[in-house]
């Protein structure tokens, strides 16, 4: 049996969905692309390469979108052993990991595990 994926929703909110709604229709597709590039990469027993996918730590993975001249961070956690739970996206603008965006995906990961 292989991976799936689903996004997160807290509070009837969906952030990954607002966040692609967000974005020109070329830039949801190549996000789409790389989560189902993902995917069948974990299906099939393959670790991802880190510049596809990237532990930031705690359980929490980064997934790296390069379109044109943006970059784009998909964080998700693994829910089951064959689910990923994408929390949020962001357009990265500089070079490191803002810390807030990690912090996010941890509390989204408690607030669906009903953790506190």
């Amino acid at each position: 049996m292989g991976f799936t994926y689903n996004f997160a929703k807290i509070n009837n909110k969906v952030p990954m969905i607002d966040f692609l709604e967000s974005l020109s229709i070329k830039e949801r597709a190549k996000i789409f692309a790389y989560i189902d590039k993902l995917v069948e990469l974990k299906s099939n027993g393959i670790q991802p390469k880190e510049d596809l996918s990237k532990h930031l730590g705690n359980g929490i993975f980064e997934l790296r979108i390069s379109f044109e001249s943006r970059i784009f961070r998909c964080l998700y956690f693994y829910d089951t052993k064959r689910e990923l739970v994408f929390t949020h996206g962001f357009v990265k603008k500089g070079q490191k990991m803002p810390k807030r965006e990690i912090e996010k995906a941890l509390s989204t990961r408690k607030a669906l595990r009903g953790e506190k």
